[in-house]
């Protein structure tokens, strides 16, 4: 059996994904033999990736890009650095996940341990806005604020710095790894781990003070854990935008099968105007553009397009919407003197009606939308309620348990609570604590004083302040209480300031 040599091809046209050989015969892979794996006893179970060599493109989108690019890279590496003044004794990072000390900063709010319903409610928002926009735009996530996409489209450019653009980098992947082939090799690999050393490092210093932990770093004083992750942080980063790169967003990441659920035909996403591009083909200067489309076959599509696609297959699930061959085409477009849009963002009920003679409608306001608008304004109203009547004092309660209650020489009973006051202000406080509930109880507690009826105890400024306090009623009043007795216990600040009550109940066992 002779061998079969497979070389270049065009693209399909029926909407269906690309095979292999034409994704190699787009990127550069001019001829491969199939006979080593077309047999029984030797094919392949897996495919092996196709590398892709995107070319530089130059327009809009681009651009739009690059702002994201730079916006979202500097608002990571800047943010760590941001001091916010909370007072003596608190960090002034502005923004700290502070495990050690149990709390979450960002700028002027402080989220303690108890209230990660907070955490929650950002998650849903996050998500309700993302399916919101893929509803809208379809992959606009994917296209320009996803790490991935930052982070390989930042390594691409570095890439191509060194090696060159499209042609360049696939005319030096097919010669031997010496000479200037490998310095290149070796200066591209080493400025894509500092690149991801700096990615580590920096998230690190969103859970620790970041001025300590970079001067302790080099000097071996900074935390394990910083170390740890920095090196875990850097391999990943180093892995998936240098060398995995789409495979991730096709194989890897789930939002490619969940988006198909979100969009419908009222989504703007990037589009192949086959009605306006078809039937397709080589076209020379002057010739006559009548009985054929304005799809020149250039390719200049799948040239830039950094998940190895062709867009005028439709709709794909490698696409993310970067909208760069938006640019190319329309650069393409431009030079054979036909309007641009040829590829651009549009809805398929759009192009149906138009591809009829239709007017096209945009329907922004949808069934689906309207649902995520109102789930996103409600939860962030509810969020921004909880967050403007946030108490800055709380307490918790525990009855002592063992025993459970204690009957005195003189037939009084007393029980036991530990109570924690938590001080959210940024400055000491003084409080008063009394019990509820009973008539002519006496209220004790060690270390502190009180007139029987009520404690004083001050809090320190965003603290804890632990206590333990003994109720006991006389053996008259116990003799009208039932077995378990609810009581209140109050924590108030000054006269008429803040308080927090919590209901327990007073144990005087059976008679």
């Amino acid at each position: 059996m002779g061998k079969t040599t497979i070389i270049g091809g065009s693209p399909g046209k029926n909407g269906g994904p690309q095979s292999p050989q034409k994704r190699r015969a787009a990127h550069g892979v001019e001829k491969i033999d199939v006979t080593a794996v077309n047999t029984p006893e030797h094919r392949e179970l897996y495919q092996k990736r196709i590398p892709i060599y995107p070319k530089l493109a130059h327009g809009f989108f681009r651009k739009v890009k690059w702002a994201f690019l730079f916006i979202l890279l500097g608002i990571y590496y800047i943010v760590p650095f941001i001091r916010w003044d909370r007072g003596p004794g608190a960090p002034d990072q502005a923004v700290l996940a502070d495990f050690a000390g149990r709390r979450f900063y960002f700028f002027f709010i402080e989220i303690w341990p108890q209230e990660v319903y907070y955490i929650t409610g950002l998650l849903m928002l996050s998500a309700f806005g993302l399916f919101m926009a893929t509803s809208l735009f379809g992959r606009v996530w994917c296209g320009y604020a996803c790490p991935q996409t930052i982070w390989t489209d930042l390594f691409i450019a570095f890439e191509r710095m060194i090696e060159g653009d499209r042609n360049a980098r696939i005319k030096l992947a097919r010669q031997p790894m010496r000479g200037k082939k490998l310095v290149k090799k070796i200066l591209k690999h080493t400025v894509w781990l500092l690149i991801s050393l700096l990615t580590g490092g920096v998230f690190v210093l969103y859970f620790h003070d970041a001025p300590t932990v970079v001067r302790g770093f080099f000097t071996g004083h900074a935390p394990m854990s910083a170390y740890l992750f920095t090196a875990i942080l850097t391999f990943t980063t180093y892995s998936l935008a240098g060398t995995m790169r789409e495979q991730v967003c096709t194989y890897m990441c789930p939002w490619p099968r969940i988006q198909g659920a979100l969009t419908d035909e009222d989504s703007f996403e990037v589009t192949y105007r086959d009605y306006r591009g078809e039937p397709r083909g080589p076209h020379k200067k002057n010739d006559s553009w009548d009985g054929r489309g304005d799809c020149i076959d250039c390719k200049m599509c799948v040239a830039v397009c950094p998940m190895g696609i062709d867009i005028r297959d439709g709709d794909q699930l490698e696409c993310i919407n970067c909208a760069l061959c938006i640019d190319a085409c329309d650069s393409v477009m431009e030079k054979i003197g036909r309007p641009k849009g040829l590829i651009a963002y549009d809805t398929a009920r759009n192009r149906g009606l138009i591809s009829k003679g239709e007017k096209p409608v945009f329907r922004i306001f949808r069934a689906r939308t309207v649902l995520y608008g109102v789930l996103v304004g409600g939860i962030a109203a509810v969020m921004l309620y909880g967050l403007v009547t946030r108490s800055t004092l709380e307490l918790n309660t525990l009855r002592d348990r063992s025993p459970t209650f204690v009957r005195l020489s003189d037939g009084s009973v007393r029980n036991g609570y530990t109570l924690k006051i938590i001080n959210k202000a940024s400055e000491p406080r003084k409080f008063q604590v009394s019990v509820e509930g009973i008539d002519g109880a006496q209220l004790k507690a060690i270390g502190l004083k009180g007139d029987g009826t009520s404690i004083a105890v001050s809090a320190e400024p965003d603290k804890v302040r632990t206590m333990k306090i003994y109720l006991t009623v006389p053996a008259q009043t116990v003799k009208s209480l039932k077995e378990s007795t609810p009581v209140s216990i109050l924590v108030q600040e000054g006269n008429g300031g803040e308080h927090a009550v919590n209901k327990t109940v007073f144990l005087s066992g059976k008679r």
